[in-house]
C-alpha cells in the first residue's frame, strides 16, 4: 500500500507550525492508541502511520527535507552503515517521546503534560497497560541483478518472544505479582534533599509499580525469551539500494498483550561487474574497432537477464556515443514497464599493427589528405 503524505496523514496545512502539528498528532494517537483497541489491527497501523508522520514533521532537520524531496529525502536518514547482516532495536513509540518509561499512556503524559486518560493507568501514575514492542531492523544484502528482477530471501535472526514457561507473565507457576516496596505501588521515586528533588522511574519495578514475587526460571522474570526465527521475505523487482520492507508483527514480543513491533528490513545492492543503474534505465559500455564505428555495424552483447540483444551501430559512431535498447532496463514498480538499456560505444585505436594493415591505413590517410595545421576549436565541438 502506498504511503500517504505525512501533512495529510496529520490533517494540517504544509505551513502548519509546531503546536498545530502537535495538536493533530495528539487527536489521532488519542483516538487509534493501542490502550483504547486493542486488538484492532487497523486502529494499531493508523497510530503507526500518524506517529512515523509526526516523528518526520516534529524534526526541525527531517521537515524540511521532506518538504523538498518527499518520502526520498527522509528515508535511510536514521540508518546503520553496510556490513555483515544484523538484526538489533530499531524503533519503538518510546524513542519519539524521549525515552519515557512505563508504557503508553506515561508516553503521552510526558510529551503532551497529561491529561491522556488511558484507561489501564491507575491512581499512583503508573502504567500496566498492553505496551507494543520493539521494532528489529535488519540489514540485507542482494545481488544487483536480483534488485532489478526481484527475488526471495529467507531471513534468520533472533527476537523476544513471551516465555512458553510463564506466558510471558513473568511469575513462576503458583506465584504471582506484587506491589513494589520500593516505590509502593506509583512506579516513581523521588530523590534528593530539602527543595530540589527528582522524580524517576523505578529501578525496581520499572515504573510498572509490580514486581515479580518469584521470578520464573526460564526467563528469570522477565516474561521474554529471545529465540531464533526464520521468514522468507518476496523482495520485488526494481527495488534500489536502501529501500526499507516492513514485515508487520515480527519485531520483539509486547507487554502485556500488547501488540508485537515490526521486522524492518533495509536492503543493500552490490554492484554489478558490467552493468550500473539510474532510476529504471541500466548502463553499460562496449568496445567496437575503429573500422566497425567508421563503417557501421550490427553487434551482440549479453544484457543483465544473460540474452542476447543486437545492436545497430550507425555508421560514422563517434567514441562515447550512447545507443539505446528499449525495453531492456529495470521494470518500474507496480507497472507492466520498463527502463532502458543504454550502451556506450568505446572505439579502440589498435596499438600494435602488422605490415599489411600499416601500408592500408597509410593508402587511408593519403586519400584522406588530412590537414598539417588544423585548426583549435572548443572543447565542446568535440562530439559534434
Amino acid at each position: 500500500m502506498a504511503k500517504r503524505d505525512y501533512y495529510e496523514v496529520l490533517g494540517v496545512d504544509k505551513g502548519a507550525d509546531q503546536e498545530a502539528i502537535k495538536r493533530a498528532y495528539r487527536k489521532l494517537a488519542v483516538k487509534y492508541h493501542p490502550d483504547r483497541n486493542p486488538g484492532d489491527k487497523e486502529a494499531e497501523e493508523k497510530f503507526r502511520e500518524a506517529t512515523e508522520a509526526y516523528e518526520v514533521l516534529s524534526d526541525d532537520k527531517k521537515r524540511p527535507l521532506y518538504d523538498q524531496y518527499g518520502f526520498a529525502g527522509v528515508d535511510g536518514m536514521d540508518q546503520g552503515g553496510g556490513g555483515a547482516q544484523y538484526s538489533h532495536a530499531f524503533h519503538d513509540f518510546s524513542d519519539l517521546f524521549g525515552g519515557a518509561g512505563g508504557g503508553f499512556s506515561d508516553i503521552f503524559d510526558s510529551i503532551f503534560g497529561g491529561g491522556f486518560g488511558g484507561g489501564a493507568r491507575s491512581a499512583g501514575g503508573r502504567s500496566s497497560g498492553p505496551a507494543a514492542g520493539s521494532s528489529l531492523r535488519y540489514d540485507l544484502r542482494i545481488q544487483f541483478k536480483d534488485a532489478v528482477y526481484g527475488t526471495t530471501a529467507d531471513i534468520h535472526f533472533k527476537h523476544n518472544e513471551a516465555c512458553s514457561a510463564c506466558k510471558g507473565t513473568g511469575a513462576a507457576p503458583g506465584s504471582s505479582k506484587k506491589t513494589c516496596p520500593t516505590c509502593n505501588g506509583i512506579g516513581q521515586v523521588r530523590q534528593g534533599n530539602g527543595f530540589f528533588t527528582i522524580q524517576q522511574t523505578c529501578p525496581k519495578c520499572g515504573g510498572k509499580g509490580l514486581v515479580v514475587e518469584k521470578p520464573c526460571s526460564s526467563c528469570r522474570g522477565t516474561g521474554l525469551q529471545e529465540k531464533p526465527k526464520s521468514v522468507s521475505l518476496k523482495i520485488p523487482a526494481g527495488v534500489d539500494d536502501g529501500k526499507r520492507i516492513v514485515i508487520r508483527g515480527q519485531g520483539d514480543a509486547g507487554e502485556n498483550g500488547g501488540p508485537a513491533g515490526d521486522l524492518v528490513v533495509v536492503l543493500h545492492v552490490e554492484p554489478h561487474q558490467n552493468f550500473e543503474r539510474d532510476g529504471n534505465d541500466l548502463y553499460c559500455a562496449v568496445p567496437i574497432s575503429m573500422a566497425q564505428a567508421a563503417l557501421g555495424c550490427e553487434i551482440s552483447i549479453a544484457s543483465l537477464d544473460g540474452k542476447r540483444v543486437t545492436i545497430k551501430v550507425p555508421e560514422g559512431t563517434a567514441n562515447g556515443k550512447l545507443l539505446r535498447i528499449k525495453g531492456e532496463g529495470v521494470p518500474v514498480a507496480n507497472s507492466s514497464r520498463k527502463g532502458d538499456l543504454y550502451v556506450k560505444v568505446m572505439v579502440q585505436i589498435p596499438t600494435r599493427l602488422s605490415s599489411k594493415q600499416k601500408d592500408l591505413l597509410k593508402q587511408y590517410m593519403d586519400l584522406e589528405n588530412p590537414p598539417s595545421d588544423p585548426q583549435l576549436m572548443p572543447l565542446s565541438k568535440l562530439g559534434d
